[in-house]
């Protein structure tokens, strides 16, 4: 695919754990463009699944004109564009290792934690029983994980230090699910409740839910149109086909 002048990201909604990462491009403060996706209707039909086999946002445009999949993959990416170290540390120093293990964490075991939730909720042809199941399994993944992010989380406003990093950004939007599946009592972890209220209050990632939520929102000035997700699909799609 041909240079694009901005990356398009493309983010998932309702809930979509793309939100968090909306914000880091936010915080970022670098030009890009926004796609919204539909993750109940649009995302699961066929000329999606060509930009994203395995049906999932988010997914990244870059301004090469290559698609990249994954939260961690994408983090990555906007790290090493992140010049002026607004949202990650400098490579190899010990904080850049700890925003790393972060995200490792809040990518895999965190967000894992609410797998058979949403299972339980998009299984159509399963039982309630089942259903129930699938729901009492999950509100003991998401509780053990909490009980672990809690543990890990130490006296400042962030996740590492006084100002939001790619960690926080993954972590914010994952974290609201649990209303959503009524998984756990958020004030039983008081440090994770007082970081997403942190977070959430911030500009950036009011920015993004809005954004998610179809609502006019003025952002940083970064973000440099909406681009709807058929021109996206058919210019990439042209591009893998030439």
């Amino acid at each position: 695919m041909k240079p694009i002048s901005e990356p398009i990201f493309t983010s998932g909604f309702p809930l979509g754990s793309s939100a968090g990462l909306v914000a880091a491009f936010e915080w970022l403060g670098q030009p890009y463009r926004l796609t919204r996706v539909d993750m109940l209707g649009e995302m699961r039909e066929a000329p999606y699944k060509r930009l994203n086999g395995r049906v999932e946002t988010p997914v990244l445009i870059t301004d090469e004109g290559r698609v990249l999949t994954e939260t961690m993959a994408i983090a990555l990416w906007l790290e090493a564009r992140d010049t002026e170290r607004r949202i990650s540390f400098e490579p190899g120093t010990p904080e850049a290792d700890r925003m790393h293990q972060y995200i490792a964490f809040l990518n895999t075991g965190f967000t894992g934690a609410f797998f058979s939730m949403w299972v339980a909720l998009e299984a159509d042809d399963a039982s309630e029983e089942e259903r129930e199941t699938l729901r009492k399994f999950g509100r003991s993944f998401v509780a053990k994980r909490h009980e672990q992010l809690e543990a890990m989380i130490g006296d400042s406003p962030y996740l590492l230090g006084d100002k939001p990093t790619l960690a926080d950004a993954v972590f914010a939007g994952v974290a609201r699910w649990v209303e959503f599946h009524k998984a756990i009592d958020p004030r039983d972890y008081p440090r994770i409740l007082a970081l997403r209220q942190r977070i959430e209050a911030d500009p950036a990632f009011r920015f993004a839910v809005a954004i998610e939520d179809g609502k006019p929102a003025i952002g940083s000035g970064a973000m440099k149109g909406l681009v709807p997700l058929e021109d996206v699909l058919r210019d990439t799609g042209a591009a893998l086909a030439a």
